[in-house]
């Protein structure tokens, strides 16, 4: 029965329940509804919120990769992988986000908005939005100026945003305002001190790192932060070659509960400390090799070689170095970081210590594919394997051409019955094997080793060899016996190596990846490799070039980009054993005199002499008896461009008679100068702007006179002559004789008959690649219209070179390479790039110019000039298109790959007289409009320079 006054308790209750609800909802700034939104933002949202956060930190901390051969980061920041793979950047941290935004929208009241923006700042800047980061870090900052918790804390991120963003310009600045802050703010500090830290590692000031670090460990209260940032004082400290103090906080880590990787790091580094200390009087060597006996160093093993080989290395016994390198290679199984600097290492040992350049390139490629792209200086290391792949094609070629010679000088029978074994399947070499207590174990060991266990050794049970084949193909599938097996997509690198060995351009190469195909195809194998072998005197004489190219490339990348002398006069002077009477014997004497002349005066006086009597004529006597010719030819050639350049500006401007009186005075400074035709034209072309035809015809016709040997001015010179007699009554009337004006296309130029027969080339061309074959007539009716328009000079298509008034290529191509060239229409398509080989209707001619800064006016009016005289009837057009770095100079429209390719080689031959800028600023190539239409930026640019190298042939 319940009573009235139990009734009225009742209904007292609801009432203050109802008045407290009405009393939530309202967003009335009364001190009851303030301190209710204090209650919910801080229990059922902050703590939440930050106890999610702490568990985010925590499974960020654990997944933390860290590589020990660099400093640690001070702090755990997320990468792109962690964003993927975390399962808390979709869950928890999207939680925190729409509770910090509740607070804000919810509880406006409460004194957790600071807070709130906290949270949502900490959330982008986990999910990698770094930009909103610093967004919300930076109104939190600027809003909550006088709570000192909340503005340290939101200039601390905000900083570490920025850093993120790698904006270390702005990050340094915020740091900055926190240095003059920090020491007025009680507490909260830890954070500011370490990002502080974090930053001055960054730049290189390791003291002032130390100190950062010093203070935050005293200010924290959490040990693993503390373990942490001792073993980085240690490699601070080591890195400032204080070692004791090193020791120190080496010690400290192995003594704490320290994670055990970390703590298996320290126990190496005191190892390494200890010797330095005792001036490699420790053993430190014993003290490793004990290392490999604990099992539980077992995946730590290949840290271990890596470091004995380091001692060996030091002791300078680089055979005893690369033996346990190559076993810290062999151990790496977990460690990818150690297994790339490992290779690395190899790769430097084997370049310049063991000058074997071969080796080193494998172990530089091995590096690249392993390293991470962040590893400082990576692109230094991919550059140095790109260089020695040089090296390498080349002693490849040298082999094959040796062994296809040395088989060549056999009997018939004799040569069979070798080519027959190198095509025979090759017994497997056994790897290297190392105890417990680092020592090699021989085969034999190995073989009675696994007798003694009478089957249960893993390779002796084929039931244990199917099962783990079935977990093999399950992991990985299929995957072929190869180098990078656990690639499935190669690179295009790859791929080209593995072309050119089934190619048979390695013939131990060839023999190899051949064994699976011996039974079904062997004779045929054998019948290919026969037709290379040089039985002839003319594939003899071939192949010998070859050889000499080869060694001669070489020995010039020793000298000039390797800097090895020794090396570099070893294969010079082998080159001069083996083929005496070579076809570089002038730059080889003159290379030997510059290697020699620091090394052995006697030898150096004797190859300078063989340069002076034998080759008095040659650059290289010039730079004998005068050292700065070369440098002063170099010197003048920058100041004719420079002067030609400003001539032309002159001319844009139409100032003629200071050009008349520029070129005159450039003229008599630099007699016989080699822009100096193209002077002269400026001047001519100035004199037609100001007087009378007359006078520019004596212009010309001496312009002709003086040089009738320039194959850009001479012929588009005549063309203007034939224009003005073909009008000559017209031009007689005037007064001025040249009266329209554009500085880029000059208005008189006569259609000539030679721009027909460039058609009629075209023609032959297009039948060719139709029908496969050359068309005689075509080519002799060509010859005789050569011959009926220039009867001074009898040109024979067929045999001779081209002559320079047809300019379709270079003049020392001939007809012959003409054919071979247009025979070769094979286009690939489907290529995995963003570029492909698909044919187009459009193809351009393009110059890209690496600096977008350069004036490249009068380079564009040289290579109108070139188009006029060669391709007037083809309506090409040169046009500028400039890129955030580069500008790109582009000629079109060719309507196929064949004649965008004779254009490039015609022009190729007198690029250097054209561009009137430094050569190491531009390269020139191909390219179909499609491609083009991807070149954005100086990334896609190289990329396609890659491209256009590797599948055009290009060398």
């Amino acid at each position: 029965m319940t009573t009235i006054p139990n009734l009225i308790s009742k209904l007292s209750t609801i009432c203050l329940g109802i008045i407290l609800i009405c009393s939530c909802s309202s967003q009335k700034n009364t001190l009851s509804n303030r301190a209710l939104q204090n209650l919910s933002a801080k229990y059922n949202y902050i703590y939440n919120s930050n106890i999610l956060l702490n568990s985010y930190q925590e499974e960020l901390y654990k997944n933390n990769k860290d590589n020990y051969k660099d400093f640690l980061a001070v702090y755990i920041s997320p990468n792109a992988i962690d964003y993927l793979n975390s399962s808390l950047i979709v869950g928890e941290l999207e939680d925190i986000a729409n509770k910090a935004k509740s607070i804000i929208t919810e509880k406006k009241l409460s004194n957790y908005t600071d807070e709130a923006y906290i949270l949502l700042g900490k959330t982008n800047f986990y999910s990698g939005n770094y930009f909103n980061a610093v967004a919300y870090f930076d109104y939190t900052a600027k809003t909550f100026k006088n709570t000192k918790k909340t503005y340290l804390t939101a200039l601390n991120w905000k900083a570490r945003s920025l850093i993120k963003m790698n904006d270390s310009i702005s990050a340094i600045k915020v740091l900055d305002t926190i240095k003059t802050y920090i020491e007025s703010a009680k507490a909260n500090r830890t954070d500011p001190l370490v990002t502080l830290a974090q930053m001055s590692i960054y730049k290189h000031k390791y003291k002032e790192a130390i100190s950062y670090l010093k203070r935050a460990i005293k200010e924290t209260n959490q040990a693993q932060s503390r373990i942490r940032w001792n073993y980085i004082l240690a490699q601070l400290y080591e890195y400032e070659k204080e070692y004791k103090l090193s020791l120190i906080n080496y010690t400290k880590v192995e003594n704490s509960n320290a994670p055990f990787e970390m703590y298996f790091n320290a126990k190496l580094s005191k190892i390494r400390i200890n010797d330095l200390l005792k001036d490699g009087a420790s053993n430190r060597r014993e003290q490793l090799i004990k290392l490999l006996k604990d099992d539980k160093n077992l995946d730590y093993n290949d840290q271990i070689y890596y470091e004995v080989a380091e001692d060996y290395y030091t002791d300078n016994n680089f055979d005893k170095a690369l033996i346990y390198y190559q076993l810290s290679a062999q151990k790496s199984t977990i460690n990818q970081f150690q297994k790339g600097l490992t290779y690395l290492k190899i790769a430097e040992l084997n370049f310049k210590d063991l000058r074997d350049y071969t080796n080193a390139k494998l172990y530089y490629d091995s590096a690249n594919s392993t390293l991470p792209n962040n590893y400082p200086n990576y692109e230094a290391i991919v550059k140095k394997g790109q260089n020695l792949e040089f090296l390498t094609e080349r002693y490849q070629l040298i082999s094959k051409e040796d062994t296809l010679q040395s088989i060549a000088k056999l009997n018939e029978q004799e040569r069979f019955k070798r080519i027959d074994l190198m095509f025979e399947a090759k017994k497997e070499i056994t790897p290297i094997n190392i105890n417990t207590n680092g020592k090699l174990i021989d085969n034999e060991t190995i073989n009675s080793t696994s007798k003694q266990n009478n089957g249960t050794f893993y390779f002796n049970n084929i039931g244990t060899i199917s099962i783990g084949f079935s977990d093999f193909k399950k992991k990985w599938g299929n995957r072929t016996l190869a180098d990078n097996w656990r690639q499935s997509v190669k690179s295009s690198s790859q791929i080209n190596q593995q072309n050119q060995n089934n190619a048979l351009n390695n013939t131990s190469d060839t023999a190899n990846n051949t064994v699976a195909h011996l039974e079904t195809g062997k004779e045929e194998l054998i019948k290919k490799y026969a037709a290379l072998l040089p039985l002839t005197l003319e594939k003899l004489t071939k192949s010998n070039q070859l050889i000499i190219n080869a060694y001669f490339e070489i020995a010039g990348f020793y000298q000039q980009v390797l800097n090895d002398q020794q090396e570099a006069i070893k294969i010079y002077e082998l080159l001069l054993e083996l083929y005496p009477q070579n076809n570089h014997l002038e730059t080889i004497y003159y290379s030997l005199y510059l290697n020699y002349k620091s090394i052995n005066e006697t030898k150096a006086n004797n190859y300078k002499n063989i340069v002076l009597n034998k080759y008095p004529n040659s650059i290289f006597a010039k730079t004998i008896l005068d050292p700065n010719f070369s440098l002063k030819e170099n010197a003048l050639e920058v100041e004719l461009n420079k002067l030609y350049n400003k001539t032309f500006e002159t001319y844009v401007e139409k100032d003629f008679l200071k050009i008349i009186n520029s070129v005159e005075e450039i003229n008599q400074r630099f007699p016989n100068n080699n822009l100096q035709a193209q002077y002269d034209y400026l001047k001519a072309i100035s004199i037609g702007r100001t007087q009378n035809v007359d006078n520019l015809l004596t212009a010309f016709n001496k312009i002709i006179t003086q040089y009738p040997d320039d194959i850009l001015i001479n012929p588009l010179v005549k063309t203007h002559i034939a224009y003005i007699n073909a009008n000559l009554k017209s031009f007689k009337e005037r007064k001025i004789a040249l009266l329209d004006f554009d500085s880029l296309e000059p208005p008189f130029i006569e259609k000539q008959v030679v721009n027909s027969i460039v058609k009629d080339v075209f023609t032959i061309k297009t039948d060719t690649v139709k029908e496969n074959k050359l068309n005689e007539k075509a080519i002799n009716t060509a010859s005789t219209k050569l011959n009926n328009i220039i009867p001074e000079k009898k040109i024979d298509i067929k045999n001779e070179k081209l002559s320079s008034e047809l300019a379709i290529i270079k003049p020392t191509r001939n007809t012959k390479e003409i054919i071979d060239t247009l025979k070769n229409k094979t286009i690939q398509t489907g290529v995995n790039n963003i570029f492909s080989l698909a044919e187009s209707k459009t193809y351009f001619y393009v110059i890209a110019i690496a600096d977008a800064s350069l004036n490249v006016s009068s380079s564009r009016f040289g290579i109108g000039q070139f188009n006029r005289v060669n391709f007037a009837s083809e309506n090409l057009k040169h046009q500028l298109i400039e890129l955030v770095e580069e500008q790109l100079i582009y000629v079109g429209n060719f309507s196929t790959l064949q004649e965008v390719k004779l254009y490039s080689g015609g022009i190729s031959a007198i690029l250097p007289k054209i561009m009137k800028i430094p050569s190491a600023t531009y390269m020139s190539f191909y390219i179909s409009k499609e491609n083009f239409n991807k070149l954005k930026d100086k990334e896609t640019l190289t990329k396609y320079l890659e491209f256009f190298k590797n599948n055009y042939n290009i060398k």
